[in-house]
């Protein structure tokens, strides 16, 4: 089940990478969908990966913290413009609506690569418990 998950949000990213290339700031988002995509991978191949996922958590949650609290970010949108809608165009007069929205994909990389570092922790922790127990010599 984890390895479909994997799969399945690793081709998302991969998409979502690819659809970044009209973005202004394509050089941020191309490489952060990216290394989500190479940690689904990883989960795929069985490749032990906690430190990266880790890595990689701390780099979306920084980021994503930054989005929160900016002006124009996640918490002016939910303060100061209650929760406006997020499905219009993005407009000079309403920033908060791309930072929202890049807070949202920050928000589920973080969620995926978290759930790919529990996964391949508890398929560890499986497996050696699997392990024959050693023989004593006499």
């Amino acid at each position: 089940m984890s390895k479909i998950f994997a799969a399945v949000f690793g081709l998302l990213f991969l998409v979502c990478a690819g659809l970044q290339w009209n973005d202004p700031d394509l050089y941020l988002w191309i490489p952060l969908y990216g290394l989500a995509a190479v940690s689904c991978a990883l989960a795929v191949a069985n490749r032990p990966a906690h430190r990266f996922n880790l890595a990689l958590i701390a780099l979306y949650g920084a980021y994503a913290a930054y989005l929160f609290v900016i002006e124009d970010g996640v918490w002016s949108w939910m303060v100061d413009h209650q929760f406006a809608s997020l499905t219009g165009s993005m407009l000079a007069s309403a920033p908060w609506i791309e930072h929202t929205r890049e807070f949202g994909g920050l928000t589920i990389m973080l969620l995926v690569c978290a759930i790919n570092s529990w996964s391949q922790r508890k398929a560890s922790e499986a497996s050696t418990d699997l392990a024959p127990e050693p023989t004593a010599s006499v």
